[in-house]
């Protein structure tokens, strides 16, 4: 498998409203953030550094000061500079080792919210005029999240986890500290007073619980120390959810694995449930408000199913199976509003659909209520991410590493990271034509980071799942 590039799994675009400013697009291949001008492709930024080329080169230059001593005891005795490199080098290792499955740009284009998957930590990351990647905090969840959004104001961080719990979290985090208020739990009786054996053991217990339960306390108080809300919470795997404002008013949406839309109000009142939207009839994989049509919604699962909703009263528009038109097993992987400004004509407005392990685009149309079909897009590899960008067109990123139609048959060389299209509106509805983009081309040269040439099958398998998980969380026949 010489010659394979790790593709990217999220792809952003962060259109900035400044004046002089360029354009932004920011894509997560495996652990690392890269950062490129929107206009020529040119890479900006990458986080973190080079982890592989700093050990290197930390380890070369004690290897030069001590000889053939082991490396531990090579560091040990290195400069005090080589200190400081170290944890540099230790914590870019803590942070390479885990992916970034969910990455979200604020309105404005300032900021690149992302997480890590085994730190269960979300990032939130300032973007300067250059391009370049500043991180302003670093909060660990509870629990692993699974959905991440913004709130219209972009002020508020949405998170949700696999728990089924929803947080809110300020994009910028001031002062805070987690004051945790315990009343002391004293039992009335005493070893002066029990004599039974049989109470003197409750009362051990008693007292050996309440010692846990400070211990417990004072960890959480340490590793949760910044503000955050618990304000929605499942019964079951959280799976998607999104923030709208329509006609003054906000909502938070969500979806779970047991086939539940969830439309809540928006914060400070997202205790409060308006309604529930039931149709699907399993895990409720993705969830799309059209941006010129927000009294809409466009849900899909992970039995093929794709729902067009009047969401705010919970009726179903249309209900289109896709395993029947196509012919086979498929699961909803992304949803995508994409409205796009021409010069000569009216805006484009279509809704595109990507299916787990496929590499095939569904383009539709709102019409009448209703979702029409367009042709559709067929790319040379698995549809990863999907992004609109300026002037009628999108950018697509697809998997390099794995055969078409397949999440496990792996490829003896990549192919290309990403594939542009050009959006035009006929008289037939629109079409999506291949475009060669120079932004793409100078992206596509210079790649991202190669992966090993020897992987063993479990490597493989965690290479597969961090891509390709929708059937880990789909529901078995045997579950409740």
């Amino acid at each position: 498998m010489a010659g394979l590039q790790h593709p990217f799994q999220c792809l952003q675009y962060a259109k900035r409203n400044s004046q002089g400013v360029f354009n932004l697009l920011i894509a997560a291949a495996g652990c690392h953030l890269y950062s490129y001008d929107a206009t020529n492709g040119q890479r900006l930024d990458v986080w973190p550094q080079d982890v592989e080329s700093t050990v290197e080169s930390a380890s070369d230059a004690v290897a030069t000061a001590d000889g053939d001593a082991p490396p531990e005891k090579r560091r040990k005795l290195s400069p005090a500079s080589s200190d400081q490199q170290e944890k540099q080098v230790a914590s870019n290792k803590s942070s390479a080792g885990t992916t970034i499955p969910l990455l979200v740009i604020s309105p404005d284009g300032k900021y690149a919210i992302a997480t890590t998957g085994e730190g269960k930590t979300i990032r939130v990351f300032e973007l300067s005029d250059n391009g370049k990647f500043k991180e302003l905090s670093s909060r660990t969840m509870p629990k692993r999240p699974s959905a991440l959004a913004l709130t219209p104001d972009g002020q508020t961080i949405l998170c949700g986890d696999k728990f089924g719990d929803v947080y809110s979290l300020p994009l910028i985090p001031g002062e805070y500290v987690r004051k945790i208020v315990e009343q002391p739990n004293i039992p009335a009786a005493t070893p002066l007073t029990v004599h039974t054996k049989g109470n003197l053991r409750t009362l051990e217990m008693q007292r050996l619980q309440a010692e846990k339960k400070a211990q417990t306390a004072k960890q959480e108080t340490a590793t949760l120390n910044f503000e955050h809300h618990a304000i929605i919470g499942h019964v079951s795997v959280l799976a998607d959810l999104i923030s709208v404002s329509v006609s003054g008013r906000n909502y938070i949406l969500t979806g779970d694995r047991d086939e539940h839309i969830r439309v809540s109000r928006g914060i400070p009142q997202a205790h409060v449930i308006e309604q529930f939207c039931l149709g699907h009839t399993s895990l409720v994989s993705k969830l799309c408000v059209p941006s010129w049509a927000p009294e809409l919604l466009v849900s899909g699962d992970t039995d093929g199913n794709l729902l067009l909703w009047d969401w705010r009263n919970a009726q179903i528009h249309r209900n289109i199976s896709l395993e029947e038109v196509l012919q086979s097993e498929v699961m909803v992987r992304g949803i995508w509003d994409i409205s796009l400004e021409q010069a000569a004509s009216s805006p484009v407005n279509v809704i595109l659909v990507s299916l787990e392990g496929s590499s095939q685009i569904l383009c539709y149309t709102i019409e009448n209520n209703a979702l029409r079909a367009q042709d559709t897009i067929q790319l040379s590899g698995n549809v990863l991410g999907l992004v609109g960008i300026d002037q009628g067109y999108i950018v697509v990123s697809v998997d390099t590493v794995r055969e078409p139609g397949s999440t496990e048959t792996w490829k003896s060389s990549s192919g290309a990271l990403l594939e542009s299209f050009q959006i035009n509106l006929g008289p037939d509805g629109p079409k999506c034509v291949s475009v060669e983009d120079p932004m793409v081309a100078t992206i596509n040269a210079a790649g991202t980071r190669d992966l090993p040439t020897a992987l063993s099958e479990k490597q493989q398998k965690e290479l597969n799942d961090s891509l390709y998980n929708l059937g880990n969380m789909k529901k078995r026949s045997n579950d409740d």
